[in-house]
């Protein structure tokens, strides 16, 4: 009896140690599948990126400031609903003033994990309202496009200190003088290019690289030809002039989308159509010997994402859907990119474009943020 009793004793050992076994090698699987699928999620931190040379970037059209008032961040901060209670659902209708968006704009950014944050449209007030809100880790470079300092919109371009260091940096007009503060005849408004090099503190290598960022008119298509073709020669440059270097990267409401009859600045971008003429100072001055990167473009990074893992791209399509009534999609269009030079050094292992409405009806604004994860190498 006590013979059977151990050999009962046995197999059961046996058979939970088989048991344990076959469960660890089921989590390690599970684990492995769903690390995979869920690195896009909307709340993964910048931690969770693989390696130290991935890092998430955004671009947002901010919506300018068109309603302002003496509210300051602090009164908006002690202003903030009871996260317990639900609000009165889509309460609000239409634009709502700066001061009741800009708090919504920075909670996304800082739960989404950036370290590079492209906007667009953003007055002096709204950069320093995001210079507050994102914390002394972030700093940021820019003008005003109506005197080169501080009047008129800006396209700046925030970073994380603690990730990336700023190597140096310039603005240009996508004008015919661009070189000056000037406007191109016919379009809405003055036009800017923020163009910065960076460096990514990776391990053991950092990774320098150049970002340009932009709004082109909503105006005149001519202009948003010339943004671009000025944009591509400038891009061209930086990655014949640094060619040990990480890659190019372009940011920016482009007002044109890549497709149909509005879809010029893009195509230029992208080699579908060729640049226009530019002004004779601008190209010598960011000359490309011919026979150096000849047909280098920029690459969409969605389309690259999608050729990659289409898992890895979010639902949402268009980048501008305006303050109207959830439900009409009327104005929705996809014209706010995230483009990658073709000399490659980045890949992308994700992109989304992401809402800017919450419960309450409020918009953060009447574009909604694109995020990118790229790779990048030198």
């Amino acid at each position: 009896m006590r013979e059977q009793s151990l050999v009962r004793t046995r197999r059961t050992t046996l058979l939970e140690g088989l048991i344990i076994v076959h469960i660890f090698i089921l989590s390690y699987f599970v684990l492995r599948a769903t690390s995979s699928i869920s690195r896009w999620s909307t709340s993964t931190p910048r931690s969770a990126l693989t390696t130290i040379s991935d890092m998430r970037i955004s671009t947002y059209n901010l919506r300018y400031d068109s309603m302002p008032d003496n509210i300051t961040v602090q009164q908006s901060l002690a202003s903030l609903r009871d996260p317990t209670v639900a609000p009165t659902y889509l309460g609000l209708e239409g634009e709502q003033p700066w001061s009741t968006r800009r708090i919504k704009v920075a909670q996304h950014l800082l739960h989404a994990g950036v370290v590079m944050a492209s906007f667009q449209e953003a007055l002096v007030r709204q950069v320093n309202d995001l210079a507050e809100l994102l914390g002394d880790d972030w700093a940021w470079i820019g003008v005003g496009r109506d005197d080169g300092k501080q009047a008129g919109e800006f396209s700046p371009i925030f970073y994380k200190k603690s990730v990336i260091d700023l190597v140096e940096w310039d603005t240009f007009w996508l004008s015919n003088t661009p070189f000056d503060v000037s406007k191109f005849p016919g379009a809405g408004s003055l036009r800017i290019c923020t163009a910065g090099r960076f460096t990514l503190k990776s391990t053991p290598t950092p990774t320098t690289f150049t970002l340009l960022n932009t709004h082109l008119d909503d105006q005149s298509d001519a202009q948003r030809r010339l943004g671009a073709s000025l944009i591509l020669q400038r891009a061209k440059y930086e990655a014949y002039a640094h060619p040990t270097d990480g890659p190019v990267l372009v940011t920016g409401d482009f007002n044109s989308a890549s497709t149909g009859s509005d879809s010029g600045a893009y195509m230029i971008s992208t080699g579908a159509l060729p640049p226009v003429a530019l002004n004779a100072t601008f190209v010598q001055r960011f000359d490309v010997p011919k026979g150096e990167l000849d047909g280098f473009v920029m690459r969409d990074v969605v389309a690259s994402a999608s050729t990659i893992a289409r898992f890895a791209v979010g639902g949402d399509f268009a980048t501008f859907t305006g303050f109207a009534s959830p439900g009409d999609t009327s104005s929705f269009t996809r014209i706010d990119f995230v483009f990658g030079g073709s000399n490659g050094k980045w890949t992308v292992d994700g992109y989304r474009v992401d809402t800017s409405l919450t419960d309450d009806g409020v918009y953060a604004s009447d574009h909604r943020p694109v995020f990118a994860d790229l790779t990048l190498s030198n």
